[in-house]
């Protein structure tokens, strides 16, 4: 009985060192029959639908050099280390260590981050005799081990490269959403942010905005590492059309410009911080919700995370800071003869931030808090005018000189240049997105 078992064991091993050996084959051959396309001509499917002649009685088993070779890909995961990898990937412990030093001496190590992949190939005995290390947005290191057992290590750092190239997306839901959507990146977010800030309130976009940007991708062989500058821009927000071209001065200084070559940086900003939300309006009758009961509400409170930095709305000077029972801490900063804001309610100050202090729009003054008599944190945003005070969403803004002479001249070329990239569709990048088979 034991001998009659062993013999049907072997045959069974036979029957899969068969069937191993075949699959290679086979597979090919049956992807051809059945990988057709719908839209194909009848013809050709019937010529690719006939069964191949093969028996399994005419294939024989394959050497071993023929083979495929046989690779396992790890991740590296949160809190992993790259000596965990190495081991868990089939290296000893000894040889993990020299090869995380040899590792070290190709690349920085800090580099490396959850995501990077490792790829082990594995000789005929199965143990381990290459290693790629592949860091994304720098490359990889190939290891090779040589007959003595140590391994030689070849950084490849990866290629280079800019392009100017065209992002176009309709908004859904939100700027950010819409950007990352159509595969972009957050940094993306905020140049548009920057350029249109002083004619766009970003709290109030709507579903089918849409917008159209020339910009400059950089690359590091097939990943996205970053932006350079928007070079031009175009911005549909409730109807309105909003243009930006950006121009170099003589002087190095670079801004952005509209079409007629205006200026788009104006006196004040729409709103002195961003991506939150307005939570009540200026108005001369609103109920305080901690006194209960109605009084005029001079600004805008914008509801945010108490620590979101607050931004001055326009070049001036800090004329006051401190504190009061209803308004918390608080900034009063001047403008010009007659124009002032205020901001309300915050935690902290920013700590340059003192009395007779120079600032320049948008640098950050202050973060969000609730303190003073407040229900919950946000910023209390004021305008006056020789003490009059104005609803901030309304506030018309003095847009500077325009360009002129030469430097006129030269916008007009470049805005002729980029107008037509900037009027046509999104630009596909797919063969910067390529990767090695492997990786």
């Amino acid at each position: 009985m034991k001998r009659q078992g062993d013999l049907r064991r072997e045959a069974r091993r036979k029957r899969r060192t068969i069937v191993a050996a075949a699959l290679p084959i086979a597979i090919p051959l049956i992807l051809a029959a059945v990988a057709i396309e719908p839209s194909s001509a009848p013809t050709i499917m019937r010529a690719s639908t006939v069964a191949p002649s093969l028996r399994y009685a005419d294939l024989g088993p394959q050497r071993g050099s023929e083979l495929p070779q046989h690779s396992v890909i790890l991740t590296i995961e949160e809190d992993d280390t790259l000596d965990d990898v190495l081991v868990a990937g089939g290296l000893s412990r000894r040889d993990s260590a020299l090869l995380t030093i040899d590792f070290g001496r190709s690349i920085d190590l800090r580099r490396i981050r959850p995501g990077n992949l490792l790829r082990f190939h594995y000789g005929e005995r199965g143990d381990v005799d290459a290693v790629q290390l592949r860091v994304t947005g720098w490359g990889s290191v190939d290891a090779e081990r040589r007959d003595h057992g140590t391994f030689i290590v070849t950084p490849r750092p990866a290629r280079q490269l800019s392009i100017n190239t065209i992002v176009s997306a309709e908004i859904d839901s939100s700027l950010y959403e819409a950007l990352r959507n159509a595969g972009e990146q957050p940094q993306l977010v905020q140049q548009l942010v920057d350029i249109f800030q002083w004619d766009i309130d970003f709290f109030s976009l709507q579903k089918r905005d849409s917008f159209s940007v020339v910009v400059q991708k950089k690359f590091s062989g097939p990943d996205l590492v970053g932006y350079g500058p928007v070079l031009a821009a175009r911005f549909i927000h409730e109807g309105n059309t909003y243009e930006a071209f950006r121009h170099e001065l003589p002087n190095g200084t670079a801004g952005y410009y509209a079409r007629n070559a205006t200026p788009l940086r104006k006196q004040f900003l729409k709103a002195p911080l961003q991506f939150t939300r307005i939570t009540s309006g200026f108005s001369k009758r609103r109920f305080h919700p901690v006194l209960h009961y109605f009084r005029p509400h001079h600004g805008v409170d914008y509801g945010a995370p108490v620590g979101t930095p607050v931004m001055t709305t326009a070049d001036g000077v800090v004329i006051q800071t401190g504190y009061s029972r209803s308004e918390g801490n608080f900034i009063r900063i001047r403008h010009t003869s007659r124009i002032e804001t205020m901001y309300l309610h915050l935690s902290r100050f920013a700590k340059t931030i003192r009395r007779g202090a120079r600032v320049t729009q948008g640098n950050v003054i202050g973060y969000v808090g609730a303190t003073g008599l407040v229900t919950g944190p946000h910023l209390d945003y004021r305008v006056s005018d020789g003490g009059k005070w104005l609803d901030p969403l309304k506030l018309k803004s003095i847009t500077p000189d325009p360009l002129h002479g030469e430097s006129l001249h030269r916008y007009k070329n470049s805005v002729a240049a980029l107008l037509p990239r900037l009027s046509s569709g999104p630009q596909q990048l797919a063969q910067m997105h390529k990767r090695r088979a492997l990786f």
